[in-house]
């Protein structure tokens, strides 16, 4: 079997884009995959023609030499879009050596670890006593694990700038918000927050420690990641528990992260650390460390049926992230088969390879437009993390 399309496709999907790569063969199957980079789809698109044209007579089966292939095939190593292309292609040949053998992916990947995926669901962010009443509603639902994002005027995912964030009143406004929600949901369920990088070293450290006694399961992203010498100086301020890693692209950026006890949950996103090659090696040195792994997951069908596999394989996999917001948006003439939540889980594929379906033609009517990531400022004008 050989290599005989690899194709790129910048579709609309709900509020944003995302990027589907579909590998074809001569054998008449197809895989799919997804790159992670929001925001950057036709860049993306740029470096898939760039691997298309030695990919293309390639046998799909050796997924490990077409990765090296791929990272190591230019000068300049490593890369946030190099990263996300090669996650798309490595996953789309896992879903065609799983349709060519009659299993589903998470078979290759060394069978099931468990019989279901249970996932963590988002309720919103600490603003007012909506986001209270959401968590009751999910908790009702059978929700166990809850994660909230940070309060002040929150513009969602519209890609509005200009918007104000101060991260010491949205400090304020988490800390009341969580002990509304602590107190309406119990101690039954598990508390945690993303502040998506938006605070420093020293509002980090206060926000964690005016919050200890609500023992949050997790804090999540609390500074931008570049520097691992950072997060180790908040780990010696606090104790919290930290999941970091939805923007790494290879395992190097994990590394230190790992190996120096920086982190207790591994955020790995399937479609942007080199796809499930590199995030099952990922999970197994975290397993060696001790350290769980809970999957990044903002994006399309397809990124949530790789790492479903990914989780159902990976014996120290904790909770799934899932977006109701995102998933209600995914278009069925696009994708005419996905992954169907179950209660606060999803069940076991059963289907050959990733079990997603996605329908070239109806791609056209779903035609990229340019979206940005929301541009956000302090008072004083000056730019800070979305």
């Amino acid at each position: 079997m050989k290599i005989t399309a690899v194709k790129g496709f910048p579709v609309k999907v709900g509020h944003r884009n995302q990027f589907v790569v579909k590998v074809e063969t001569d054998a008449g199957l197809y895989g799919l995959g997804e790159g992670g980079i929001s925001g950057r789809e036709l860049a993306m698109q740029g470096m898939l023609e760039h691997y298309a044209r030695f990919l293309v007579g390639e046998e799909p089966g050796r997924i490990e030499h077409l990765w090296q292939t791929m990272y190591r095939s230019a000068y300049f190593e490593g890369g946030k879009i190099s990263g996300a292309v090669i996650s798309a292609v490595d996953i789309a040949l896992w879903d065609i050596l799983g349709k060519a053998l009659g299993v589903p992916v998470y078979q290759l990947l060394g069978g099931a670890c468990r019989e279901r995926i249970e996932c963590f669901a988002t309720p919103g962010a600490l603003t007012d006593e909506r986001v209270v009443a959401r968590a009751v509603e999910l908790v009702a639902l059978g929700w166990r694990y809850l994660r909230f994002t940070p309060g002040m005027a929150d513009p969602g995912w519209t890609g509005e700038t200009g918007s104000v964030y101060e991260p010491i009143e949205s400090m304020e406004l988490a800390d009341r918000w969580l002990r509304e929600v602590r107190q309406a949901v119990g101690r039954s369920v598990e508390l945690s927050i993303d502040f998506h990088h938006r605070l420093s070293v020293a509002e980090a450290a206060l926000f964690c420690r005016r919050t200890e006694d609500l023992h949050l399961q997790f804090v999540e992203e609390p500074i931008r990641a570049e520097s691992a010498k950072a997060y180790q100086q908040l780990r010696t301020m606090t104790s919290v528990p930290l999941a970091i890693g939805e923007e790494f692209s290879s395992k190097w950026a994990f590394a230190p992260f790992v190996e120096e006890g920086i982190l207790n949950y591994a955020r790995i996103d399937v479609s942007n650390v080199g796809g499930l090659t590199e995030s099952k090696k990922v999970a197994g040195w975290c397993e060696a460390h001790y350290v769980d792994v809970m999957p990044h997951n903002p994006l399309g069908p397809i990124t949530t049926a790789a790492t479903i596999h990914l989780a159902a394989a990976t014996p120290n996999f904790a909770q799934l992230e899932y977006q109701h917001r995102l998933a209600e948006s995914y278009p069925t003439d696009l994708f005419p088969r996905m992954p169907v939540l179950d209660g606060a889980a999803f069940p076991l594929p059963t289907a050959p390879g990733l079990g997603v379906e996605f329908d070239e033609a109806a791609a056209a009517n779903h035609p990229f437009e340019f979206w940005e990531a929301p541009h956000w400022r302090r008072r004083d004008g000056s730019y800070t993390n979305w």
